[in-house]
């Protein structure tokens, strides 16, 4: 894959810090050297504006959970709840114990400390798990392959919580008038489209706003809760876990099922970890106990407490919070703030899909960079549309936020399970924990995980297919465009001679005025196209360059590290060039920025030559028959080399071949 690296020491002591870091003065120094040097422009002057951003597009998702899920947990068809004290102060209980112990101690003070040179995610820690040799490929392989399955899980969450943020949102103007109801649909599937629609303009400009309406979501959160219970402060009491306890003796088999609704409360604690490389560890801290979480609980207690003094509205507990002048402007505020939920998933699948592209994960796409300062900020075309058409597709065919949290939820359950089982064999294997001691950090989020998971498990049948069904058929695609690649290399690598034997026999041939560049990954050996080349023209490049571009597995590579240059002949030299798999690699520029003795690089004066394999499924052993079909449809489908390497179109000579595999 790329370059073989060794995690620096604040990577190699991540969790260590974490433990030591409430009593010594010397971790809280490295955390802040840590976020320092991966994020230079985090300079505590700028942490609260950080911050400030982390609120508007990280907390997003989990920031729009009080509008649905307190209600499925007591309205889901599979479980309905008594809404009696016991159960309320149970779920509330749940609530607040799955915030703290998911959200802030396994995300924010263990898991986040993962990173992989800044940045997060299940890709990013996947990256980090994968062998590096043979002997650990067995041991690794399963890991990696629950990686790449969390990842397209990840897909179905992207599809599924803007339509379900947006429908929950709109919902809300059945409780301002019943004339209403019929247009919940359409207005959330125009809401939708423009969503869709304006994402190709970029989000620089939107996300400034995102901040300050987010601030005023969660201060309306915090002030909706503080009013229901400032009249009932003993739901305050819900803290206490034996509440929790109490609640599963009540109706014990309705009350293990509830988890699955209740899970509801921290999806989007996987967008904590994988937006951590745009803001840093620190600011999405901050923003998180200082904003997020005490409105959160906030709210959730007060809709405990208005429950407890009004059993009946359940149905729609959050719009009913609020006093009838102000239900119509809470609506709105609410489909902001899911539009604003929506817009961070988006998003990152965006990241999602550029970092799998560039691991070799996915076939070439166009990518669009929407901003020259921040590189994080891209539009992936075909998969906006993709997201669009299934997210209007779930409205129209769930037609309900409840049927729709049916569907929800075990996406995400399933992918943090994944991250918690890849996070155990990194502290084993990278922090060179004791098993016995990574075991007893990781088996109680193991145990809560797995329950949770449990009881979303009956939601398959009646909506949870949606999501297992992307994450399977993305995972198979993922699998499969990675090994049929492999096999297009071996299939083309047969017969290679080294460079040195072929300008040895060119040795006299006419050479040309100019620059030639021959993309090819398997430095050391001819280029079929150079061979052409020789054979068929007869000339040789006065300046020669083979060029191979490596994606590592580190997110980002330094412009000083970027290329290794070896001479090979008077003229000719191999160049690999290596590019993080978060960034765009741009062989002209990078070319275009080395100064080498003997190396004459004129941008004008270049010709790029690559090579363009047909692929035909074929006899040869290798895949099975659907996968090669598969392989052949997503290879017709790949955008061309040229342009994923930022070549200038009007210089590239392609050389085609016939590939069988």
């Amino acid at each position: 894959m790329g370059s073989d690296t060794t995690a620096g020491p604040e990577s190699v002591d991540f969790a260590k810090r974490a433990i030591a870091e409430a009593s010594a003065q010397k971790a809280a120094a490295q955390a802040k050297l840590h976020d320092d040097q991966h994020h230079p422009n985090h300079s505590s002057t700028k942490t609260g504006a950080l911050a400030l951003g982390a609120i508007g597009v990280v907390f997003g998702d989990i920031g729009t959970s009080p509008l649905y899920s307190l209600k499925e947990a007591f309205t889901e068809k599979s479980h309905v709840m008594t809404v009696d004290r016991i159960n309320v102060f149970g779920v509330c209980s749940l609530a607040f114990w799955a915030l703290v112990i998911i959200i802030s101690i396994k995300y924010l003070l263990f898991v986040m400390r993962a990173d992989n040179h800044g940045e997060g995610g299940i890709l990013a820690l996947t990256s980090l798990v994968m062998p590096k040799n043979s002997s650990a490929a067995k041991s690794a392989g399963i890991l990696v392959a629950l990686g790449i399955f969390g990842t397209a899980l990840l897909y179905g969450d992207g599809i599924i919580t803007p339509a379900i943020s947006v429908l929950s949102a709109v919902e809300g103007l059945g409780e301002v008038s019943s004339s209403f109801d019929a247009w919940v649909i359409p207005i959330a599937v125009v809401i939708l489209l423009g969503l869709f629609i304006v994402q190709r303009r970029g989000t620089g400009a939107v996300g400034k706003v995102f901040g300050p309406v987010m601030i005023v979501w969660f201060a309306t959160l915090a002030l909706l809760g503080l009013s229901k219970i400032i009249p009932d402060p003993g739901i305050i009491a819900s803290v206490n876990p034996i509440y929790a306890i109490r609640y599963f003796t009540h109706e014990s088999g309705k009350a293990f099922l509830s988890l699955g609704s209740i899970f509801l409360v921290v999806t989007g604690g996987e967008a904590l970890y994988a937006d951590m490389g745009h803001f840093g560890r620190r600011p999405i801290t901050m923003g998180w106990y200082a904003v997020v979480l005490p409105a959160l609980v906030l709210n959730y207690w007060g809709q405990g407490a208005f429950l407890l003094a009004h059993p009946e509205a359940i149905e729609s507990v959050f719009f009913r919070m609020a006093p009838t002048p102000l239900l119509l402007p809470l609506v709105v505020l609410a489909t902001f703030a899911t539009v604003i939920a929506s817009q961070a998933l988006i998003s990152g699948v965006f990241s999602l899909t550029a970092q799998a592209v560039q691991l070799d994960y996915l076939p070439r796409i166009q990518i669009r960079h929407t901003s020259q300062d921040h590189s994080g900020q891209i539009y992936v075309p075909l998969v906006n549309w993709v997201l669009m058409v299934a997210c209007i597709g779930l409205v129209i065919g769930f037609r309900s936020s409840t049927n729709l949290a049916a569907a929800y939820g075990i996406a995400v359950t399933m992918t943090m399970t994944i991250t918690t089982l890849i996070f155990f064999r990194l502290l084993v294997d990278r922090s060179e924990w004791p098993r016995s001691h990574a075991l007893l950090l990781c088996i109680p989020m193991l145990v809560i995980e797995f329950g949770f998971l449990g009881a979303n498990i009956v939601k398959i049948p009646h909506g949870g297919w949606f999501a297992i069904a992307i994450g399977v058929l993305l995972t198979a695609q993922m699998q499969t465009w990675r090994r049929g690649r492999a096999l297009v290399a071996l299939r083309i690598h047969r017969g290679e001679r080294d460079i040195a034997d072929v300008l040895d026999e060119a040795d006299g041939i006419k050479r040309v005025a100019g620059t030639a560049v021959f993309m090819f990954k398997d430095l050391g050996k001819a280029p079929p196209a150079l061979v052409n080349n020789l054979r068929h023209n007869k000339v040789l490049h006065n300046t020669t360059l083979i060029v191979a571009v490596i994606t590592s597995d580190n997110p980002r590579i330094n412009a000083a590290d970027r290329a290794a240059i070896t001479k090979v002949a008077p003229g000719v030299f191999e160049i690999e060039l290596n590019f993080g798999f978060m960034e765009e690699p741009d062989v002209s520029q990078a070319l275009a920025s080395i100064k080498h003795f003997g190396l004459d690089f004129t941008p004008e004066d270049v010709t790029y030559f690559l090579g363009h394999e047909s692929i035909i499924a074929g006899k040869v052993p290798g895949m099975n028959p659907l996968q090669e079909h598969l392989f052949v449809f997503l290879n017709r489908g790949a955008d061309s080399a040229g342009r994923f390497f930022n070549l200038p179109v009007d210089r590239v000579f392609e050389v085609g071949s016939r590939v069988e595999i």
